[in-house]
């Protein structure tokens, strides 16, 4: 049996903690694990971290913050037990990172907001990616932008925006946004109107053409949000926290009723539909 820290409030035992956890005597799931078998994780528990936020549940963000740090330390531990990096390395290069890209704190730079934060951290990140460049390397065509692939779609798509933003490829305002918004739920309609009547399955050809279409327009949409200082991806997780809640009460309702969901009419339904959203307001 391997014995606990004393002190469970530092730092310091909670590294000993998972390394005991990969240790000779530790957890065989632990043992077993891998940056790519954690890689789920990582993701899950930052979405969950986002629930415990959107709830107002602070004892929950201090049980999820901790899930985001282990997910931290097993990374780092499985770097050091195979000799390629430690959590020394972890904290010095984001401690690097945040000063060199903070010259407005640590430095002599002005700022005037927030905006000049941002524009000077996209410059010093490009700065810091010039300068990793091997001097004669071959330059190859960027074909996509440096956010990563497993961020939610319309948060990605936000992303994007802020990027194309910075230099000067965006909507000079949001009516401009809400125009193209138009002009593509139109094209998905001219899409839309192809679906033959009397055929349950899509040819692929408008199958993909749908798709495209519906494409444009979430990313619209979420480019919208974006110039009205709104999040896609947050707008999108508190109208399904909406329906959720009314679904459910609707179902509750019409069960005390005595009423079988099964058989009531589509007219019932969106009458049992319209008593819950009043109710949930």
């Amino acid at each position: 049996m391997v014995k606990p820290p004393e002190n469970l409030e530092t730092f310091e035992s909670f590294l000993k903690i998972v390394e005991a956890l990969r240790g000779p005597d530790g957890c065989p799931w632990d043992k077993e694990q891998t940056h790519r078998t954690l890689t789920p994780y990582a993701i899950e528990e930052a979405h969950e971290l986002a629930e415990a936020i959107e709830a107002g549940d602070e004892k929950e963000m201090v049980a999820e913050l901790g899930d985001l740090l282990l997910q931290v330390v097993l990374h780092s531990e499985i770097g050091r037990q195979e000799g390629r990096f430690t959590i020394e390395d972890v904290l010095r290069s984001i401690s690097e990172k945040m000063v060199r890209r903070h010259p407005h704190v640590f430095g002599s730079t002005e700022v005037s907001g927030s905006n000049d934060v941002l524009n000077n951290w996209a410059k010093i990140k490009a700065e810091e990616k010039a300068a990793k460049a091997a001097s004669g390397a071959k330059v190859e065509i960027q074909t996509h932008f440096d956010i990563p692939r497993a961020l939610p779609a319309l948060q990605r798509a936000h992303k994007i925006g802020d990027k194309t933003n910075r230099v000067g490829f965006d909507w000079p305002d949001a009516n401009g946004v809400f125009a193209k918004l138009d002009e593509e739920v139109q094209e998905l309609r001219v899409e839309f109107a192809k679906i033959p009547n009397n055929k349950s399955a899509l040819a692929d050809d408008l199958k993909s053409a749908l798709s495209h279409e519906l494409g444009d327009v979430l990313f619209s949409t979420a480019q919208l949000a974006r110039h009205l200082s709104l999040e896609a991806e947050q707008c999108l997780r508190d109208a399904n926290s909406r329906f959720e809640r009314r679904y459910f009460t609707m179902r509750t309702h019409v069960e005390a009723a005595g009423q079988d969901w099964a058989q009531l009419s589509d007219e019932e339904k969106e009458q049992a539909w319209q008593k819950a959203k009043r109710l949930t307001r």
